[in-house]
């Protein structure tokens, strides 16, 4: 437990508190983007610890949360098909699409699989030559280096009955964005360290120079958050605008350079769309020609599957951190963790769902 204690030390807290208070002299929004740093704020009260001047708003690093609502209902219709058997992480089963979740085709028949790694999903394809395995790809930069293994080693194994549906998305296009936006109000960022871990800092080098905010990389634990806060609050205060490494225990400036070259190898940037932002230029990856054969979308033909939102959902909104959770009047009431109108309420990192685990009782409050 040593390692986790001292990361939540009391008295270190205070100290950073401390120096937060004594510096912030005037209003800062900060957005954290992960949604792991949202539930660690929520779960230790870090918000309600913090001075009136500095407020936290909660971003759209939830990769569950941002999978747009076209790309589950593919998901749906490829788990139907006879012979198939789909392969997910397991917070990706309840989220809902225009008729219903992958429970509920497991339910009606289907073949519907959790797995903790997209190599686990390859076993079952060399396991079950006849069937068609397909593993569901999602997540930012983090998690693509795992999924581009399993496709580069299908493809070294010859296993042709295997492909993923991609729905991997870019951390610094979406902040770009939220940045280009005629209403953004955001003064600084915590960024999220796991994906800094694989793909470094450059990208935020540059996306802080050219909007000229701080941009603070950050990890998860109580500790962390604060520094990246304390840090972010001081740049501020100063008039600088930096990408800042809060997190070299775990980052490294060129970030893992074998997990990039293969992402490179099976992966190609191209425009994505994301629940909540729409479509942002060059903000996701796709199989790159030499491994196209492997992808599912092309493999069903359900590229074509056009949704519309539900409008009771105000999920877009909470994404780009323009409103609270619970400032949707269908939070806690026609939305909640075992009836979810959209993701943000179902995953363990979605802002939601972490506001109704810890928040549940404010409804309607602002900070």
């Amino acid at each position: 437990m040593k390692y986790l204690d001292e990361f939540a030390d009391p008295t270190l807290a205070r100290r950073i508190l401390a120096d937060i208070h004594a510096t912030s002299s005037q209003p800062w929004t900060i957005m954290e983007v992960c949604g792991g740093q949202t539930n660690a704020i929520l779960r230790n009260g870090i918000d309600q610890l913090l001075p009136d001047s500095v407020e936290l708003v909660h971003g759209p690093g939830c990769p569950v949360c941002v999978t747009p609502l076209e790309l589950i209902d593919r998901a749906l219709a490829i788990a139907a098909v006879p012979g198939t058997i789909f392969c997910s992480f397991g917070d990706m089963l309840r989220v809902p699409g225009s008729d219903g979740d992958l429970f509920a085709v497991r339910a009606a028949g289907a073949d519907v699989r959790v797995v903790y790694s997209p190599l686990d999903a390859l076993k079952v394809a060399e396991a079950h030559p006849h069937a068609e395995v397909v593993v569901f790809a999602v997540g930012f930069e983090t998690t693509a280096p795992a999924n581009a293994l399993a496709v580069h080693e299908a493809k070294r194994r010859g296993v042709h009955n295997f492909s993923v549906l991609v729905s991997h998305v870019l951390v610094p296009p979406a902040l770009r964005s939220i940045l280009e936006a005629p209403d953004c109000r955001i003064d600084g960022f915590l960024a999220a360290g796991h994906v800094c871990t694989v793909m470094g800092v450059e990208e935020y080098v540059s996306l802080s120079s050219d909007h000229g905010v701080p941009i603070v990389i950050t990890g998860f634990e109580p500790l962390d958050v604060l520094e990246g806060i304390r840090r972010t609050v001081h740049q501020l205060e100063d008039g600088r605008a930096e990408a800042e490494n809060a997190y070299a225990r775990a980052v490294r400036p060129e970030g893992n350079l074998a997990a990039r070259e293969l992402v490179a190898e099976v992966f190609e940037v191209t425009d994505r769309q994301w629940r909540g932002l729409g479509p942002v230029p060059a903000s996701g990856w796709r199989l790159t020609e030499s491994y196209r054969s492997f992808d599912a979308e092309l493999r069903f033909d359900v590229a074509r599957i056009e949704v519309d939102e539900d409008p009771r959902c105000r999920a877009g909104e909470v994404l780009l951190g323009q409103i609270r959770p619970n400032h949707c009047a269908a939070f806690g009431d026609t939305c909640t963790p075992r009836h979810p109108l959209g993701a943000p309420m179902v995953s363990a990192e979605g802002a939601c769902a972490a506001y109704h685990r810890y928040r549940r009782t404010e409804v309607g409050t602002t900070r």
